[in-house]
């Protein structure tokens, strides 16, 4: 196969990119809920960046591996170590048959990735290998893994030359308050003055009621002029709905596909990952933005991503080129077939 679970951890899930051109059914996209760790681990791995990957949430599973494997490990940093040896965050390693992957204490953020070079044998649904556990749909089982399951490699022990030059500075999720960018609307005139500006001033802090749909969050009352209720409309990820209690809730990955609360922004998605990594306690200041800056950083996020794989694509294409000549073998097996050998050593 290719990873045996021992136990599956607080929720540990298989995602891609998510499910698209479902949601107007009442499919929910799921996917990585921060898509910018998990497209890293995948580059590091040198996969196809929607390529599925392990969503580890807030408590680590325990995972024995059954082949050789190349991984990364991004995203929050919870502690990661390969049979007692803390393995790198943002950087190519090579695990080995028999090894043991587990977990510790949460230092940074609240959701890892660990991409496998090769991919894991998922089959699609829907066009993704994402996990929707509220439908009970993709990924293992169309739920969260646990103790005894297996998933095995489409392409097993995949081997990249030179994986351990490949590395990215990893994305700091420290400090006990954030800054995240939004774009008002579309509901925004639903609230009065005062309402936009406790939005707009105030530190809003993440409760224990947070998981992948969404984060609630604790803070001085959003002000409605005459209530929070509208006719459901769609909610795209991001969006930061207020019920009439006044107090936000930022949807996310597992969101549903329509909701009856008025929105009064929506996170500008060069934040996502930054929101994606909020852990209980930790506080969030909104700051309004217009919609071409938040395209405009958005691209320059897509262009500096590209510009890291192209870095990593270049590290490897350098290290095949000081690889020693082939040797070519004539192997006679049993006096009877021969096959003929290539042979390059690599590390």
């Amino acid at each position: 196969m290719g990873i045996l679970f021992l136990t599956g951890g607080l929720q540990t899930t298989v995602q891609d990119g998510g499910r698209a051109g479902y949601q107007q059914y009442g499919v929910s996209a799921a996917g990585a809920t921060d898509w910018r760790s998990f497209v890293i681990a995948n580059h590091l791995v040198s996969n196809d960046e929607n390529e599925a990957a392990l969503e580890v949430s807030l408590l680590g599973p325990s995972i024995v591996f059954e082949r050789n494997a190349t991984i990364a490990i991004t995203g929050g940093n919870l502690s990661p170590a390969i049979d007692g040896a803390p393995v790198p965050m943002y950087r190519t390693v090579r695990a080995f048959a028999g090894a043991k992957l587990t977990f510790g204490v949460p230092v940074t953020g609240c959701r890892s990735y660990i991409a496998f070079s090769g991919g894991l044998d998922i089959n699609p649904v829907m066009g993704s290998r994402s996990t929707f556990i509220k439908g009970s749909l993709g990924g293992h089982q169309g739920r969260a893994l646990n103790k005894g399951d297996r998933i095995g490699f489409r392409n097993p022990g995949a081997l990249i030359v030179g994986y351990e030059d490949r590395f990215v500075e990893p994305d700091d999720f420290s400090g006990d308050e954030f800054a995240a960018r939004v774009i008002m609307g579309p509901q925004d005139d639903a609230f009065t003055d005062a309402g936009i500006a406790a939005f707009l001033s105030g530190a809003y802090a993440v409760t224990n009621e947070s998981d992948r749909m969404g984060i609630r969050l604790q803070g001085d009352a959003i002000e409605h002029k005459a209530g929070g209720d509208i006719i459901s409309d769609a909610i795209a990820f991001g969006a930061i709905q207020v019920p009439s209690h006044g107090q936000p809730i930022i949807m996310l990955a597992d969101r549903q596909t329509t909701g009856g609360y008025t929105k009064i922004a929506a996170v500008a998605s060069v934040d996502f990952s930054v929101i994606a990594q909020l852990t209980p306690g930790k506080r969030v200041r909104f700051k309004a933005i217009d919609v071409a800056e938040a395209q405009a950083l958005y691209l320059r996020g897509l262009e500096h991503m590209r510009a890291t794989r192209v870095k990593l694509d270049a590290q490897t294409a350098a290290a095949l080129a000081r690889l020693p000549p082939e040797r070519r073998f004539g192997v006679i097996v049993n006096g009877g077939a021969r096959y003929d050998v290539t042979v390059q050593e690599i590390k």
